[in-house]
């Protein structure tokens, strides 16, 4: 039989056995029944409700490099290494929503803006960090590469923490100065931030879970994941300005936020005096007028038609990587056909 894809619907029939054993582990230091409740209300307000496109690619994944549908069992796994994804992914936009401040996510108020819960919330996202290690100890404890999956999910933990790091550091949304952006930094932030735990997490995660993590599989899905991500991100940054408002479900913001953003920093690139005046009068400010100005001042410098460009040789650098890759150690080709074939010319 051929691999199969799996669905939001099948995905989610995994999540209240995790759930359960989470809040077994916990009743099993005899926490008080009002934090047991407040603690499963965590779970489920701040894993549930997302796409789940970084979880659903583990059995995906792992179907692929299989070649075939997933048993009951190997599903199970692969779901649940899944959620464990989803898990970060949790705790990352919880603190991450603090930080920034956000009022709403997943079209709900963000966790700590809701009733009774205020700051809480950054022990909550321990909370939930520490659920994926309860997982992997009840469901991998015994698996050859468990101290591999132990180290993985902490090394990107790091990684993605590391490009939070920048990020905040480099575009303080109260306090504007151009001169702490450059293409190089946002490269550093978007490949630590994003590119890691949305791209290359999943399919080391469905390597593992088959043995077939060699040190070369490793390298070589990163070699391709890691641009890929990148792109991605570029690819949204995009969207928040030249894409339509009812294709990606929100209004752009990146201008108003001071976001580090590869339109800003490709401005800034090609930006002659004036337009870099320009940039610096406006860019980062909460006022209709000045964003209208530098989205003009994006129009003006064509940056639609650079970033067409950019896509279309990134596209092709990815196309030409996964031509090479090398089959005879259990690595699929398809893997990244199909990350690429989900992110080339997206419009949401």
């Amino acid at each position: 039989m051929p691999a199969e894809t799996t669905t939001l619907q099948q995905f989610e029939t995994v999540w209240p056995k995790l759930q359960a054993a989470i809040l077994e582990h916990a009743q099993s230091y005899k926490l008080p029944q009002k934090e047991l409740e407040w603690l499963k209300e965590s779970l489920e307000t701040n894993t549930l409700g997302g796409k789940c496109n970084r979880g659903m690619s583990v059995p995906d994944s792992v179907s692929l490099l299989l070649g075939e549908k997933l048993s009951d069992e190997q599903y199970f796994h692969a779901a649940t290494l899944g959620w464990m994804t989803e898990l970060l992914q949790a705790f990352f936009l919880v603190s991450d929503d603090i930080m920034d401040s956000s009022i709403t996510r997943r079209g709900k108020p963000c966790w700590y803006r809701m009733p009774g819960v205020g700051m809480t919330a950054i022990n909550d996202a321990f909370m939930l960090e520490s659920s994926i290690y309860t997982l992997l100890k009840k469901f991998f404890r015994t698996h050859p590469a468990y101290i591999d999956l132990v180290e993985l999910f902490h090394e990107v933990a790091l990684q993605t923490e590391l490009g939070q790091l920048c990020d905040l550091l480099t575009a303080p949304e109260d306090q504007v100065n151009l001169d702490n952006f450059s293409m190089q930094k946002y490269q550093f932030i978007v490949i630590y931030k994003t590119s890691y735990y949305s791209f290359y997490l999943p399919v080391a995660l469905a390597l593992h879970q088959l043995n077939l993590a060699t040190p070369a599989n490793l390298k070589q899905a990163e070699a391709i994941l890691i641009p890929l991500g990148e792109y991605f991100q570029v690819q949204d940054d995009y969207l928040d300005n030249f894409g339509l408002p009812e294709h990606i479900g929100k209004i752009g913001t990146d201008i108003k936020d001071n976001k580090c953003s590869w339109l800003v920093n490709k401005a800034l690139e090609l930006a002659t005096p004036a337009q870099r005046q320009i940039l610096e009068e406006n860019y980062g400010q909460k006022d209709d007028a000045k964003e209208a100005v530098i989205k003009k001042l994006y129009d003006d410098m064509k940056l639609k038609d650079v970033y067409l460009e950019f896509e279309e040789k990134r596209a092709e650098e990815i196309r030409a990587m996964i031509a090479k890759v090398d089959e005879s150690d259990g690595l699929k080709k398809e893997i990244f056909e199909v990350f690429l074939a989900k992110v080339y010319k997206r419009t949401k």
